[in-house]
């Protein structure tokens, strides 16, 4: 199946997103992506639901997603993005966060919204992986970060 998935393609569901990832619910950020170019970019969604646990105490009575989950489920896309762009680690090593430069949140998520994670590879050498990731809800930038992330 590995071999399947790192080929170029246009979409990739929650099965295939578990295959490559090693989080699990309610960890998994990323719903599915909608479309990849190897070693170039990403674009996912994630469906935010009032169900997610966070929102029992972030905050009760007015929910907004945290920043940090923003930023996690950016940097799951980035991830899937590391693993397709080199599927000979996938199964073999775990990909952690490595550094974020930038970030800045612009405006609140909520239950209900869909946020569209579209990440750029600006540079990937060895095992260390650098790309630029905006996050986006109605086409509206809600948050912007440089990330790092390192193959171990």
């Amino acid at each position: 199946m590995t071999e399947d998935i790192a080929a170029p393609q246009m979409s990739i569901d929650i099965k295939g997103i578990l295959s490559l990832l090693p989080h699990r619910y309610p960890f998994i950020l990323v719903d599915r992506v909608i479309n990849y170019e190897k070693s170039k970019s990403i674009c996912a969604l994630k469906n935010v639901s009032m169900n997610e646990p966070c929102f029992q105490g972030h905050f009760p009575g007015e929910p907004v997603m945290p920043g940090v989950l923003i930023l996690e489920g950016m940097a799951q896309a980035g991830g899937l993005l590391a693993y397709l762009s080199m599927p000979e680690l996938i199964g073999n090593k775990l990909i952690y966060f490595a550094g974020l430069d930038g970030v800045r949140f612009r405006k609140m998520v909520r239950p209900g919204d869909q946020i569209i994670y579209k990440l750029d590879l600006i540079k990937q050498k060895a095992k260390i992986s650098k790309m630029t990731g905006r996050a986006y809800v109605n086409d509206q930038l809600v948050t912007e970060a440089e990330l790092m992330a390192t193959f171990a």
